[in-house]
């Protein structure tokens, strides 16, 4: 509906023949449709994503908004394999024991001390009564 449209942008009228539709409510003039960290024009070659009323790129959006690894602070790619750890995220290479080192493998036993994981022997027999 060129014409009748607000762009979510500038706040302009749209009377271009090309109007960008990134969700059912939000239209925007082509020219305006850009990365609000990176400048990138966002159309329809590339994944546009929203966060309060803004527009960012795969990457700006992925690096502001995405879970972090609690260990190395990098964001995680879609290919990562992870371990979870309460609320806690880790790259595979991140899991390891703060103390010794040694990487964790699933099975092994570990505790969780704020944001440090340690190996069973770093951590000792668990305190009495705890499993």
């Amino acid at each position: 509906r060129p014409g009748l449209a607000l762009c979510a942008g500038c706040g302009g009228r749209i009377q271009d023949p090309f109007l960008l539709r990134v969700s059912p409510d939000l239209e925007w003039h082509v020219a305006c449709l850009k990365c609000a960290e990176c400048g990138q024009p966002l159309d329809e070659t590339c994944t546009c994503f929203l966060r309060d009323g803004k527009a960012y790129c795969k990457r700006d959006y992925s690096r502001l908004f995405g879970i972090k690894c609690a260990q190395c602070r990098a964001a995680f790619s879609s290919s990562d394999l992870v371990m979870r750890a309460r609320d806690h995220v880790y790259h595979l290479e991140c899991f390891r024991c703060a103390a010794c080192g040694r990487q964790l493998l699933p099975g092994d036993q570990f505790c969780l001390r704020e944001r440090d994981l340690l190996c069973r022997a770093d951590h000792g027999p668990p305190p009495d009564g705890a499993a």
